[in-house]
């Protein structure tokens, strides 16, 4: 459910369990750090994350935006593989306002703590990850992925403070974007789960509609028959659906900014 400011007042279902890795992208390159790192957001709360930087120089950068359960090892994970995919990268979490625990397990019990989660506080918090990264020697430009929750952030920062070169989303929740789509400017991707049991298809449809009455710059594409959170290398069946979107992904940051890494 929505609340005033785009957030959750509860959300019933989660996106990739502890069990879930996401698939790997194509060419992956070496990769030279992957660690958790603790920030201080500009309100001076406690912000986990967890960086992966390339051997090489970056193409860019990326901010990865988890589901309702924040930080949990699938988003850890994530920012290893888009590192190998050449982006320096940092995985935030969502709670360091209202929780000292920064472990995921299974049994956290996430709906009191994404019912506070405010855009303020996540375009904050984004860019805060974004200065880090440059502070690590990579300034390149910056880009936001979300999967479910924070593809619906991610989505929004289209029409934020937060200096991006573009904004990619899976299966985000068209309903907690619908407020700002009249200011959304930046260029986005959405990716779509073509039998996602949390938003119907129509919904998709409904979006898109308006976000081309807008003028909104976005691209989307739908994966006919891909579930919810099909983006995980556990499910083989959606294995050419995982290579699509990674193509499509370093071809919408490649062709927004992003330096591709030499052949």
């Amino acid at each position: 459910m929505e609340n005033r400011r785009g957030g959750h007042r509860t959300v019933g279902t989660m996106c990739h369990s502890m069990d879930s890795r996401p698939p790997a992208p194509p060419d992956p390159r070496p990769v030279a750090e992957n660690a958790p790192v603790t920030l201080r957001s500009t309100d001076g709360s406690r912000l986990a994350a967890h960086v992966a930087l390339p051997a090489g120089p970056p193409r860019g950068r990326m901010i990865v935006l988890p589901d309702v359960r924040g930080l949990h090892p699938y988003y850890r994970d994530l920012a290893v593989r888009f590192a190998e995919a050449g982006f320096a990268t940092a995985a935030i979490d969502w709670f360091g306002r209202t929780t000292d625990d920064d472990e995921r397990g299974a049994d956290f019990v996430f709906q009191p703590h994404i019912a506070q989660v405010d855009p303020r506080d996540v375009a904050a918090d984004v860019s805060v990850a974004m200065t880090h990264l440059a502070e690590r020697g990579a300034s390149g430009p910056a880009f936001t992925v979300g999967f479910c929750f924070g593809g619906s952030q991610s989505w929004r920062l289209s029409a934020g403070p937060v200096d991006l070169a573009g904004v990619i989303g899976f299966y985000g929740r068209p309903v907690l974007v619908r407020d700002v789509v009249p200011e959304m400017r930046r260029p986005s991707l959405l990716l779509i789960a073509g039998d996602d049991a949390v938003t119907p298809a129509r919904e998709f449809e409904r979006f898109t509609a308006e976000l081309a009455a807008a003028e909104v710059p976005y691209e989307a594409h739908t994966y006919p028959g891909a579930p919810h959170s099909f983006f995980d290398r556990a499910y083989a069946q959606w294995g050419e659906a995982c290579a699509d979107a990674w193509r499509r992904i370093l071809d919408f940051t490649d062709r927004h900014g992003a330096t591709p890494p030499p052949a």
